[in-house]
């Protein structure tokens, strides 16, 4: 049997961030069990030293080295737990690899996140970022949250609703030295309707001649757009998306679209509207640009990008170069996906 949890001193962590920025830790932990996070915290942590969930390090910037404990969570049990002829209750453990699990449950015949196919990262993070992708967000799918909470120092099962889901946003999100993810539930059914009106996945699907798409058949569309946009983390640092799309009000959102005419703008529930960061981003003409090793991709301007060398300074610097600039052109404030570690996003 495996250790509960194995201690790195001094851990270098540029593998471990798909930015693929030079940075440490003071301490990194290899927790291999759920019951095990406890035992980690109290014994690697030294007083009240900040403490990181990494993953996949997807969803992250590092602007220095951490000075801390970095959990990595090494437990990936998934498996069915409770059926019915409509649908399945899934328990997945926050190790697992999520576009595996999504392969996973499409093998299972159970549709639902086949939308969120190819997204970077680890399951336990799905529900931190509310991900989501192609019309469709992790909340609509979700059950259930376990997690050690650390405040109350337990484990706890929070349901959809204690977990207080907003646009990439979340309870675990907004305070997130509290919360440790240890396992996700998903009730995903065994039919469902495509979602199908985000731009570009009806096309992919008709130029592949598919008129009546199964679940396998949307994931394999998304996969598609998502390689052709976005370029791979171990060919181009990147952590995916690196600005949120901002939402406005709906009337804001009309004024916009009366003076920018290819403005792309979705609805973001009742009197708000979502507009597309990547063409305000694009307008302002970043797509392409390089400050040394800094970068936005050339296919998506949405992408910050590592060429090489970058150091997390740099790459933040240039991010808020954009953010700047789109604020000065259209009055609206970017905010970053990824957490930044080391300062804030809006610190000079």
């Amino acid at each position: 049997m495996s250790e509960a949890f194995t201690l790195q001193r001094e851990a270098p962590l540029r593998r471990l961030n798909t930015m693929g920025v030079a940075a440490s830790a003071s301490k990194l932990a290899r927790v291999n069990a759920a019951a095990a996070v406890p035992l980690a915290l109290e014994q690697a942590q030294a007083g009240d030293e900040p403490v990181l969930v990494l993953g996949e390090g997807s969803n992250l910037l590092f602007v220095s080295d951490f000075d801390g404990l970095v959990l990595q969570l090494a437990f990936d049990d998934v498996r069915i737990v409770d059926q019915s002829q409509d649908s399945a209750l899934v328990r997945v453990e926050a190790g697992h690899v999520w576009d595996s699990f999504v392969d996973w449950t499409l093998a299972q015949g159970l549709a639902g996140l086949e939308n969120l196919a190819l997204i970077p990262g680890l399951a336990g993070a799905a529900p931190i970022q509310n991900i989501g992708a192609y019309g469709v967000e992790v909340r609509q799918f979700l059950e259930s949250v376990e997690a050690w909470d650390r405040s109350r120092s337990r484990f706890v099962t929070l349901d959809n609703t204690e977990c207080c889901f907003g646009y990439r946003d979340s309870l675990f999100k907004r305070d997130n030295d509290r919360w440790v993810v240890t396992a996700v539930s998903f009730r995903l059914p065994r039919s469902r309707t495509p979602t199908l009106d985000y731009k570009g996945i009806g096309a992919a699907l008709t130029d592949a001649g598919i008129r009546q798409p199964t679940a396998s058949d949307v994931a394999a569309a998304v996969r598609r757009l998502r390689r052709a946009k976005l370029p791979y983390p171990d060919e181009l640092g990147n952590a995916g998306s690196f600005f949120k799309n901002p939402v406005i009000a709906d009337k804001a959102a009309q004024r916009l679209s009366a003076e920018y005419a290819e403005l792309p703008v979705y609805p973001a529930g009742p009197g708000e509207a979502k507009i597309s960061a990547a063409w305000l981003i694009e307008y302002c003409g970043w797509r392409g640009h390089r400050q040394g090793d800094a970068g936005i991709a050339l296919k998506h301007a949405l992408v910050l990008v590592n060429h090489g060398a970058a150091t997390g300074r740099e790459l933040l610097t240039l991010a808020r170069r954009v953010a700047d600039s789109v604020e000065a052109r259209f009055g609206i404030r970017l905010e970053p996906e990824p957490r930044i570690i080391g300062e804030c996003f809006g610190g000079s």
